[in-house]
């Protein structure tokens, strides 16, 4: 398992940012903005380097994400091999390195037929997909078809998200083909100018901080009544006989419309709603604006 975010900071032999984190958390209580800026700072770190040990280390030996990249990459060698033993073919291998392109399409599924074609069996996937979760490389986020009772009771296991199960190694496999220096990530997260279309680097990290503190992955997708426009909750997180629906924004941009419309629709099965954005924690209304890294307090 890689570290979370917790461990990644004692490993930079900080053990007073998660106190103080679960603090306001636990408080509702916002951070100010020069705070805000450098808790900020230090989380895009964390999703730069990731958490697994031998990047973590190579990171505080080297301070230098070149060399942190290259190490990366020789975890991701060992994965693609290890995945070559099970299936020669090479079909799980390539179920795994599509990982960022499939999320970057922003589609309401992993789209499996695009990667091994239309003739492979049903039974065959599913064999591919345990394989890939017993490995412990990947989270996978089921469709839930009615949240209203219960998320497992009525989940759609042929309609999943996968995400990578450490983000440091996303954002290097994102860019396989490239060297460190063309990484976009790396240089507009270093200079906080990610853009809309690389927010799924933050879905991954959500993924990554909620199965870490033990939560199942559930989504849920739903057309409009009124036009062509799908909604989509990011996560739903069961509590008791209550909901928490999730939505994942890549700045601080505040609307919440999917948010809004989800919880209009399941009233009676809210208890609390959270916006995981980049800004300060406050409320809107009945929803929580929440700064990412306080995800691990969920």
């Amino acid at each position: 398992y890689p570290m979370d975010y917790e461990e990644f900071r004692w490993a930079l032999d900080d053990s007073v940012t998660i106190d103080m984190l679960r603090e306001c958390f636990n408080s509702k209580r916002s951070l100010g903005d020069a705070t805000m800026r450098k808790l900020l700072r230090d989380f895009r770190l964390y999703m730069l380097v990731g958490g697994m040990p031998q990047a973590v280390n190579t990171y505080l030996e080297t301070n230098n994400l070149t060399e942190v990249d290259n190490k990366k990459r020789e975890i991701l060698e060992v994965y693609i091999d290890d995945f070559l033993k099970i299936d020669p073919s090479g079909k799980i291998s390539k179920m795994f390195g599509a990982i960022p392109a499939q999320l970057s399409k922003n589609a309401s599924r992993y789209q499996q037929t695009s990667i091994l074609g239309k003739n492979e069996s049903s039974a065959t996937i599913i064999e591919f997909l345990r394989d890939m979760e017993d490995s412990l490389t990947v989270n996978f986020a089921h469709h839930s078809d009615n949240p209203s009772v219960g998320l497992p009771a009525h989940t759609d296991y042929e309609q999943y998200k996968m995400f990578m199960g450490d983000t440091g190694l996303f954002v290097t496999l994102a860019f396989w083909d490239k060297d460190v220096t063309e990484n976009v990530i790396y240089q507009k997260l270093l200079s906080d100018k990610l853009s809309a279309d690389l927010g799924y680097v933050y879905e991954n990290v959500v993924a990554q901080m909620l199965v870490a503190t033990g939560n199942r992955l559930f989504y849920h997708t739903w057309r409009s009544k009124t036009s062509n426009h799908n909604y989509e909750v990011d996560f739903l997180l069961s509590r008791g006989s209550k909901l928490w629906p999730l939505e994942v924004k890549s700045s601080g941009y505040q609307t919440h419309k999917s948010l809004d419309e989800f919880c209009k629709k399941y009233s009676e099965h809210i208890n609390n709603r959270y916006l995981i954005y980049t800004k300060d924690l406050k409320k809107d209304k009945e929803t929580i604006l929440l700064p990412v890294f306080m995800t691990m307090f969920l």
